[in-house]
């Protein structure tokens, strides 16, 4: 994968077929990052609560996405 920096670059290229992959590419990056930040709430006690109100989702919601193993994260718990 090319570094983020280009990927975000290429984001905003007249040209659909790059902008949309980059988009794509973007959009994977940001998915795993969110999981890998809610997996590190998680670990040091954070609530559902406290990580969905800095998501700016609902608790239900991120928790739908990430408990029980289901979502990008899969859990040990």
């Amino acid at each position: 994968m090319a570094d983020t920096a280009q990927v975000a670059s290429a984001a905003g290229s007249r040209d659909p077929a790059i902008g949309l992959r980059a988009v794509r590419s973007l959009r994977t990056l940001v998915e795993r990052l969110e999981a890998l930040q809610v997996g590190n709430a998680r670990d040091q006690g954070w609530t559902w609560e406290q990580i969905a109100q800095l998501l700016g989702v609902t608790r239900q919601a991120v928790h739908k996405k990430y408990a029980s193993g289901r979502g990008p994260l899969r859990r040990k718990d």
